[in-house]
């Protein structure tokens, strides 16, 4: 992997630790994803991360898959990390069937692509994203409206997971891998 670019340099060689979940993704996208060879310096980190996303993930989740994919995107946009733009945006692709969607993340106050209980959620996860978070007593009442409380602290935990890694690779440069194609590398922000 040639990363010249690279300020912080990304690993050559993973951790034993860690290979196992490098052989997964060599497997489904036929690359080890970018952001691993960075977090793997940090193989007691990555795995807490992993088992975090994990939980986010799972089959029971609070917050369906398309609705996590679309919080993610958006948050991946505002924080304008490549890498997790990319990975983001297909998983919404998938999720949702169609680029659509996918494409009008960033102008998704003016398109009619999204329901009210995904424009709550995003107007939630946009207000969070922000240094300091700015969670109005409106957004919180139109999130009300649409989400139970345990719904809520699971999208509020989802949020902050996707600020903490869009962040980390943003500030490294981690770059994106194509895994979107219908981007073509193109954050839309």
């Amino acid at each position: 992997m040639k990363e010249s670019s690279a300020w912080v340099k990304p690993l050559e060689s993973l951790p034993v630790s860690i290979r196992p979940v490098a052989a997964m993704q060599k497997k489904h996208f036929g690359v080890v994803l970018n952001p691993t060879r960075w977090w793997g310096r940090m193989p007691r980190l990555f795995w807490l991360v992993a088992l975090f996303v994990g939980f986010l993930e799972r089959r029971n989740a609070r917050l369906n898959p398309a609705l996590r994919a679309l919080l993610q995107t958006r948050i991946s946009q505002l924080c304008h990390c490549a890498f997790c733009i990319d990975a983001n945006s297909l998983r919404l692709a998938e999720r949702c069937g169609a680029m659509d969607k996918v494409q009008a993340v960033s102008h998704w106050q003016s398109s009619a692509l999204f329901s009210p209980e995904e424009r709550a959620a995003l107007a939630y996860a946009e207000a969070t994203t922000a240094t300091p978070p700015q969670v109005s007593d409106a957004i919180k009442t139109a999130l009300k409206r649409y989400y139970r409380d345990e719904a809520i602290a699971e999208m509020t935990a989802l949020i902050a997971f996707q600020n903490l890694s869009a962040r980390f690779n943003a500030a490294l440069d981690i770059p994106a891998q194509g895994l979107c194609d219908g981007l073509k590398g193109k954050p839309h922000v």
